[in-house]
């Protein structure tokens, strides 16, 4: 039978001298490459792929290597070979396991023969879970990319979609991304497969960490919120009807004559989360008096302070 010459170490790109882990090396690197799986129904990749298996499945065993390169001279001119004697009925095993030559080509069932039973092909190797030819056939996994988002208390409540922006080695990237309304403060998203590439891999994830937006208005607790709310010494005294700020805009809030500072109202569900699992507003009173007071006000208040029997001290 004669068969065309297959020059193994071509097909690798190493020396015929090349040392085990340099064939190791050089055979990772195009079975990255070249895998199938990485190419569905690319049949140039697949051929290529088991020519590259091919050669490393013999030039990995130190005996088939010797008998491949029993050749002689005349492997550098791609001459036609005809099997010699002594290798007609020769046959190994790749792995543990037995190869009937399914997916090799003429020139190995020639040299190394092809009557094994139970064998399995290279195109037939589980590229996300086996390993092919000794390397370890897991993808590769692109690196998982950390990055914060920071959103005003507005956004985080009103939730929805944003377009975020980030900056990358080649430039700015701007993404979609779907808050969830009430997202705690330092709580990630997980935006798949926009992380780091890998070649002849996966990407990564990319994480965003929510960050809060300080805010004019309102401190966070949680899911709770808190504001101040500024009050004259009459208002406290003798009760109003006073706007408080939330979320949504501005509510009236009822203050009860005799109010001091200090004390707290809670305004339910204005706070952050969900619609069936919202925080609360609390509104603490801060009674205030004017820094610079003018002659008609300096005189109000001494009438008061006469005239009233009330003492904040006692």
């Amino acid at each position: 039978m004669s068969v065309a010459y297959k020059d193994y170490y071509k097909l690798l790109g190493v020396d015929r001298v090349a040392s085990a882990e340099g064939l190791s090396k050089a055979f990772k690197t195009l079975a990255r490459k070249y895998h199938p799986d990485l190419h569905p129904g690319d049949k140039k990749s697949e051929e290529k792929f088991k020519e590259i298996n091919e050669a490393y499945e013999v030039l990995k065993d130190p005996e088939k290597r010797r008998m491949y390169d029993q050749l002689g001279p005349n492997w550098q001119h791609g001459q036609q070979f005809r099997g010699e004697p002594g290798f007609e009925n020769a046959h190994f095993t790749f792995g543990g396991k037995h190869y009937d030559g399914t997916g090799f080509s003429d020139f190995f069932e020639t040299l190394f023969g092809g009557s094994a039973q139970g064998g399995q092909s290279a195109r037939e190797t589980n590229f996300g879970q086996g390993t092919f030819g000794g390397f370890s056939a897991k993808a590769r996994r692109g690196r998982d990319v950390e990055a914060e988002i920071h959103l005003s208390l507005e956004d985080v409540q009103r939730g929805g979609k944003r377009a975020v922006t980030l900056r990358v080695a080649s430039g700015k990237r701007t993404l979609e991304v779907n808050v969830p309304p009430g997202i705690h403060d330092g709580a990630k998203l997980r935006l798949a497969g926009q992380g780091d590439p890998a070649p002849g891999g996966t990407p990564g994830d990319l994480f965003l960490r929510v960050r809060y937006l300080p805010h004019s208005d309102f401190k966070t607790d949680g899911e709770n919120l808190s504001c101040d709310l500024r009050l004259a010494p009459w208002e406290a005294a003798l009760g109003a009807r006073v706007p408080v700020p939330t979320l949504e805009g501005s509510v009236e809030l009822v203050i009860p004559p005799g109010s001091s500072s200090g004390r707290k109202f809670r305004l339910r569900g204005k706070g952050l989360g969900s619609e069936t699992k919202r925080g609360d507003l609390l509104v603490r009173i801060m009674v205030v008096v004017p820094a610079t007071p003018t002659d008609e006000d300096r005189e109000l208040w001494r009438k008061l302070a006469d005239a009233s029997l009330f003492s904040a001290r006692t």
